[in-house]
């Protein structure tokens, strides 16, 4: 299974028809994709099923409507158990970026942290999840986002946003601020933060 976020609407992408009791399901065979992904775009849906038995052939055929951007990430703890957030566009954020021509997933996530936050010696752990999410870019082009995250440490203590990137603040938030910020954030955040923390 596959969810994709556009915004704050999911599209999930199955081959489990226990999701056909959802009166947004829909057989991929009986439908117009980029119809119904222009219902989420102009608000008319909140949320999309889309059933195929064949899962990989569903995510194909649906991957093949965008452009793809790979990214990679952190959810990076320090030893009190604070999490690094930063904030960029009036959201709070989990730091992360495009990989590179040539770079492994895991440098870049590395280099994504380091550069973001200002800080070094982050020590990557385990791999968490894949995060995927919809969006236009500046020339209206349709971008299938695909994020990599992965487990990090780090006990940095001077943080520095990386402004040219409009990230205005990058801070180590407790459990009660995470709560906080989880209010003003995205829908895959939220996922992570209560997956995996």
């Amino acid at each position: 299974m596959y969810t994709i976020f556009k915004n704050e609407s999911s599209i999930i992408l199955t081959d489990n028809v226990i999701f056909s009791t959802n009166r947004n399901f829909f057989y991929l065979d009986k439908i117009n994709v980029k119809e119904k992904l222009l219902q989420i775009e102009n608000g008319e849906k909140t949320e999309l099923t889309i059933y195929h038995p064949n899962i990989e052939f569903l995510w194909n055929e649906f991957s093949n409507l965008f452009t793809i951007i790979e990214a990679a990430g952190g959810l990076v703890q320090n030893p009190a158990k604070e999490i690094l957030f930063i904030f960029r566009l009036d959201k709070w954020d989990l730091p992360k970026g495009k990989i590179e021509i040539g770079e492994k997933i895991e440098e870049a996530a590395l280099r994504e942290v380091e550069e973001e936050c200002g800080i070094k010696k982050v020590e990557i752990g385990k791999f968490c999840s894949t995060t995927y999410h919809i969006y236009k870019d500046e020339e209206k082009a349709d971008i299938l986002k695909i994020t990599h995250w992965f487990h990090m440490k780090s006990n940095a203590l001077n943080l520095k946003p990386q402004l040219d990137e409009a990230i205005t603040k990058a801070e180590w938030k407790n459990e009660e601020q995470v709560e906080i910020a989880l209010q003003n954030t995205y829908p895959n955040v939220k996922i992570l933060i209560e997956k995996f923390c």
